[in-house]
């Protein structure tokens, strides 16, 4: 799977499931630990468990494995990383808490269907 299809099925897995306010960080000139952030939140720990399963389990269908995925049992922040894309699932007050999209405000929000 290469990294257009493999950010796709992220996207519209996160999509189909009703994640809330899919946002894409571009880090690529900031950092060497990803070169995307997709961040989504969930209504409820059990709604982000399922986007992180769904997420995991289409992935993985297509050879696609997490290098690692942290947070799962509490559901409040789950990180799943993907080498070149890290998903952060959160729920919607740890979301507004942690405020990634501020602290990375200098990589670039991107546009969804973007990605070439």
């Amino acid at each position: 799977m290469d990294f257009k299809e493999k950010y796709d099925c992220i996207i519209n897995t996160l999509q189909d499931k009703k994640a809330k306010d899919v946002r894409v960080i571009d880090i690529r000139q900031l950092t060497a630990i990803a070169d995307y952030f997709i961040i989504c939140s969930g209504t409820s720990t059990t709604h982000i468990k399922t986007l992180s399963d769904e997420v995991e389990k289409k992935l993985t269908e297509n050879g696609v494995k997490p290098l690692r995925r942290e947070g799962y049992n509490s559901a409040r922040w789950i990180l799943m990383d993907y080498e070149d894309i890290v998903v952060h699932i959160f729920h919607e007050e740890d979301r507004e808490y942690y405020n990634l999209e501020h602290l990375w405000q200098d990589g670039k929000t991107i546009l969804l269907d973007s990605i070439n």
